[in-house]
């Protein structure tokens, strides 16, 4: 455990912003972890738990309690047949795609369209990761977490996660410390059934076909890259939470008023993306919905922030962006699309110390 004061926090986020932590503390082993959250719940403090910072935009403020960073690590093979597949235990900490590629090396089937994203794998289940047709739900056995009000270890089963599009239980509240995530994989060399039109083209495939595992991932992040979702430093379109907005879902009759405003202004003949949702709800692109409300690839250069040159759904530093500056634009976009097809867009990232 090694503990500093005054810890600059933009460095521990791939959007690279926000002030200093008034106390920052970097957790190796579970046992640390318990015990840091345990140690800033008794002083009764402010927690931040920092997990791969792929998902916040920390205030220019900074924190005014304790930020553990999480960097706990190991993947440990628990069982492996043919009935159940591979049973896989993965640290909070260890890096998310270092996990995706190892299952690919490994013949396990189940997260390889998950590759290139940014992060630890104890925050996938919280916001229910997911990218090219497949999310993590679709594979978490259990999920071990710290309850801060129990003050104590749970274990929570798939079907008690409460996993919905892009959320879980463990989302919008800090109540839970994710320890370590439980994986069901299917033992094969083959991916799962291909979902994503655009990757399945790629694959030169038919949707619902099987790949060899390595050539799905190797699409998954040809098509990652392609839209700036895959770090790099030299990269200010990387610079970025990734999707800053999740796709709104819109009960049926909202639907219908959602279409007639699209045809009220972009006229006959163009009609918005849609997709089943969950519970009897319909999903539309929020990328679509910010390219049609005019705000196209790289609104708002040359910065210091603005949307990616690749992808109208992130927001990105251009190199010297403040919290402020991100907040500013993301506020910008949502409001314009609001104005121009009455749907709110909910940003995906966790604002700290600040608000959308």
């Amino acid at each position: 455990m090694r503990e500093y004061e005054g810890a600059d926090l933009a460095s521990y986020t791939t959007m690279r912003v926000g002030g200093p932590a008034a106390r920052l503390v970097e957790v190796s082993t579970t046992d640390e972890l318990v015990d840091a959250v345990r140690e800033v719940d008794d002083a009764d403090e402010e927690l931040l738990v920092v997990s791969g910072g792929s998902n916040l935009v920390i205030s220019d403020d900074g924190f005014a309690g304790t930020a553990v960073v999480v960097r706990t690590s190991g993947v440990e093979l628990e069982s492996a047949d043919g009935c159940a597949g591979a049973m896989v235990r993965v640290a909070a900490g260890e890096e998310w795609d270092g996990f995706v590629a190892r299952t690919v090396a490994e013949g396990w089937s189940g997260v390889e369209c998950l590759s290139g994203i940014p992060g630890l794998a104890g925050a996938t289940p919280v916001q229910n990761v997911g990218a090219y047709g497949q999310d993590v739900a679709q594979t978490i056995a259990s999920v071990r977490v710290y309850d801060r009000h129990r003050q104590e270890v749970r274990t929570f089963a798939n079907a008690d996660c409460g996993f919905t599009y892009r959320h879980s239980q463990f989302k919008g509240t800090a109540r839970f410390v994710v320890l370590d995530v439980l994986f069901q994989l299917e033992l094969t060399e083959q991916s799962q059934p291909i979902a994503y039109a655009d990757l399945a083209r790629q694959l030169g495939v038919e949707q619902g076909d099987r790949v060899a595992l390595a050539d799905a991932r190797d699409g998954v992040i040809a098509q990652r890259r392609k839209r700036g979702m895959v770090l790099d430093a030299d990269d200010h379109d990387t610079w970025s939470c990734g999707s800053f907005f999740t796709n709104p879902m819109l009960s049926p009759a909202d639907f219908e008023v959602f279409r007639r405003r699209v045809t009220d202004r972009l006229g006959e003949g163009v009609a918005p993306p849609e997709f089943p949702g969950d519970r009897g709800s319909l999903k539309t692109s929020a990328a679509w919905l910010i390219d049609k409300a005019g705000f196209g690839k790289g609104h708002g250069m040359p910065g210091p922030a603005a949307l990616s040159t690749k992808h109208t759904l992130a927001v990105t530093n251009r190199g010297a962006a403040t919290a402020s500056d991100i907040a500013a634009l993301a506020r910008e976009v949502r409001d314009g699309v609001e104005a121009a097809f009455g749907v709110r867009l909910v940003n995906e990232p966790v604002f700290v110390g600040h608000s959308l």
